[in-house]
């Protein structure tokens, strides 16, 4: 056997072993893909984290990061549903949680095509509606924009639905026009990358201050800190 013939062979020998190699990489990635588990990190642990804990399963930090407290939350809600307790969110149990695996919760809002005029509308609504609430409670405001801007009920646009006649107080008291902060833009900026502590809300109001008898009428879906989000 020649030189080069051996050097083929060698080469040949390589490429299958490359090849080999990385099918089940090429494999094991699409399959991580599919579910959030232990290591996962952004919105959708978020998400995860913070529906886990307003139903009282979860008691950490809602920080987007899929630690040994996340999976012990999962387990805990996986066996009071029936389900395996792998502290793995797979299809069964992002069902039950109400959210896909898609990266963000169904029908979320990419930040891919807003611009940052509508982010600083966004954020400046945030700190208009409750620069006095938790994180949360800020991302929850923001979330409850995007959720009317994907619903047919309102206008489509984030400027559209926060300028609708009688939508929000700050636009209606002037206080949409005192800017922003650092926090609040990070609020939005986290409800445009798919979290939603309001749990698809569309509208919210503070019951200590809220007159109308219609809103309160509506049914809720959950309370942070001073607001009702109801659907």
């Amino acid at each position: 056997m020649t030189l080069t013939v051996k050097r083929r062979a060698v080469a040949l020998v390589l490429l299958a072993i490359t090849l080999a190699l990385a099918i089940p990489l090429t494999f094991t990635s699409t399959a991580d893909a599919q579910v959030i588990k232990q290591g996962s990190t952004g919105a959708t642990v978020r998400t995860i984290q913070t529906k886990l804990k307003n139903w009282g399963y979860y008691t950490g930090s809602v920080d987007g990061i899929f630690g040994s407290r996340t999976k012990s939350a999962v387990q805990y809600f996986q066996r009071r549903n029936g389900l395996t307790a792998d502290g793995i969110v797979g299809s069964a149990t992002a069902k039950a949680l109400g959210i896909t695996l898609s990266g963000s919760s169904s029908g979320q809002t990419s930040s891919g095509n807003i611009t940052n005029k509508d982010l600083y509308l966004l954020s400046c609504c945030v700190y208009g509606e409750a620069r006095g609430e938790s994180y949360t409670g800020k991302v929850a405001i923001a979330a409850v924009v995007l959720n009317r801007v994907r619903s047919s009920q309102f206008p489509n646009t984030i400027s559209g639905v926060i300028y609708q006649s009688g939508a929000f107080t700050c636009v209606a008291d002037g206080q949409i026009n005192l800017g922003t902060n650092d926090e609040c833009t990070r609020a939005a900026q986290d409800a445009l990358n798919g979290w939603d502590p309001s749990c698809g809300a569309l509208f919210y109001y503070n019951p200590v201050t809220a007159t109308s008898s219609w809103i309160r009428n509506r049914p809720i879906i959950i309370t942070i800190g001073k607001h009702v989000f109801c659907s």
